[in-house]
């Protein structure tokens, strides 16, 4: 006989607990079904390991650059033995604590794999053998996503000189000259690491026109010139066409001719949908490309099966798909809820320097057809990024007043020192639709990062101060 829950979750990564956290937290009776470990790719093979190496960087950056502070310090490497193990108490005091909170909480957690039987029944193999779950109000399908491979003959990973992201995280010694293949989160992350860690020369290859290929053009350009500035190769609009490995590395053909050799390839290409052999076409849910169509509440075809996280084409970061677990969690309660606005979610990048926005780019506007006003506040501008010797902006586009939007704020960009802090205020200005004069007649305190974002609706709105 089935064990019988309200709602069955499969997938423990971000999305997945989340909903299921929210769920058990508004009385609902919860199993999640995880094959690897609950936290998924975000916690263990993501998110949280990669801004330990980051964090990792940051120190090795001020060691590097100590001396411009009148502070005696010296760089005399990375002990990646060291770094490995403070990655890995981080990831595991959150695991640890992940766990705790589901057992609160009251969530049955299940190890196994997971395949759909029908809308409302999973069939789940463990261990000790198969189990039967039966949902009463909702299937909740949050199978995540893995690394993408380059399609290309002699470019197939193989963990040691062709890696994805995953491979990285367990390096035992810093790559010397890296060639990262795309140039968004992942790449862009990674490039930054390496440069910190004492690379000898880090290239970035991008298919598309720019780097950041997603964010403002200003963002755009100003990554683009520090990493230049830091002596990496940046190449854009290049095309990958062939890949050997030999004993000393790699060789990389560009689409002009052009060959690039270093000792390791990272291919970080994006992220595809883990959907294959689960059952979901047979249980009537619609997929394309490998991810699971939904509507805007994250509902599938069958009645009662919701999609979130990495499996459908949204986002595809962490804070969205724990959005979209508060969502399918409270509308299957009863609740009340309304579809994300994905355009007020953050996109965060930890590189050096990091970047953040919310709203529309300069470039969506345009194509929508928006009539805009922006202005960009250096932070060559700001006190504290001063004493930091940091370089880059806050950028802020709103509606020309008048038209319908009634000159609100759509969209700020930051590239900068602590810009993944700082979107946080820019989320609220996006999200309460607030204008520039709105934003300007609040106080930031002095010498502050923050005050970037001020000076730059104050600006907008007639008040320029500093700029």
């Amino acid at each position: 006989m089935a064990d019988t829950y309200e709602m069955i979750v499969l997938g423990g990564g971000t999305g997945g607990y989340s909903c299921a956290l929210r769920a058990a937290g508004l009385g609902l009776k919860v199993a999640l079904v995880e094959k690897e470990k609950v936290g998924g790719t975000c916690l263990h093979w993501g998110c949280i390991p990669t801004k330990a190496f980051l964090q990792a960087a940051e120190v090795a950056e001020h060691a590097q650059t100590a001396a411009e502070y009148g502070v005696n310090a010296s760089f005399d490497g990375i002990d990646m033995e060291r770094v490995l193990s403070y990655k890995k108490k981080i990831v595991d005091a959150n695991w640890k604590g992940l766990q705790a909170t589901m057992k609160v909480r009251g969530i049955d957690t299940i190890q196994g794999t997971g395949r759909l039987k029908d809308a409302h029944t999973l069939v789940v193999t463990t261990d000790e053998g198969e189990r039967t779950l039966s949902a009463s109000k909702a299937m909740v399908l949050a199978t995540g996503s893995r690394p993408r491979s380059l399609p290309i003959e002699g470019a197939e990973i193989d963990g040691e000189k062709i890696i994805t992201s995953d491979h990285a995280l367990y390096l035992e010694q810093v790559p010397q000259r890296p060639i990262v293949l795309g140039a968004s989160a992942v790449g862009v992350e990674f490039a930054s690491i390496w440069k910190a860690y004492g690379a000898e020369q880090v290239t970035i290859v991008e298919a598309l026109d720019a780097v950041v290929p997603r964010e403002d053009i200003d963002t755009q350009k100003a990554l683009a010139k520090d990493f230049k500035k830091s002596k990496m190769q940046v190449l854009t609009g290049a095309k990958v066409t062939g890949v050997e490995k030999g004993d000393d590395g790699v060789r990389v053909t560009l689409e002009d001719g052009k060959q690039l050799e270093g000792d390791v390839l990272l291919v970080a290409v994006g992220r595809g949908p883990v959907s294959e052999d689960m059952g979901f076409e047979d249980a009537g849910v619609t997929l394309d490309r490998g991810f699971i169509t939904v509507d805007e509440y994250c509902r599938t075809g069958p009645e009662g099966v919701y999609a979130l996280g990495d499996v459908i084409p949204t986002l595809g970061l962490a804070h969205a798909a724990f959005q979209e677990g508060f969502l399918v969690a409270e509308q299957v309660a009863g609740d009340k809820v309304r579809p994300i606005d994905y355009a007020g979610i953050p996109r965060v990048y930890y590189c050096h320097p990091e970047i953040a926005s919310v709203g529309y780019t300069e470039q969506e506007l345009r194509d929508k057809g928006v009539d805009f006003d922006k202005q960009l506040y250096p932070f060559s501008h700001n006190g504290r990024a001063m004493m930091m010797k940091a370089s880059g902006h806050v950028k802020v586009l709103a509606a020309k007043a008048g038209d319908s939007k009634e000159g609100k704020v759509l969209g700020v960009h930051i590239i900068g020192p602590r810009a993944t802090d700082l979107i946080a205020e820019g989320q609220l200005i996006y999200n309460w639709e607030a204008l520039p004069t709105d934003v300007a007649q609040f106080i930031h305190p002095h010498p502050t990062l923050s005050e970037a974002v001020g000076e730059a609706h104050m600006a907008l709105a007639g008040k320029g101060l500093h700029g």
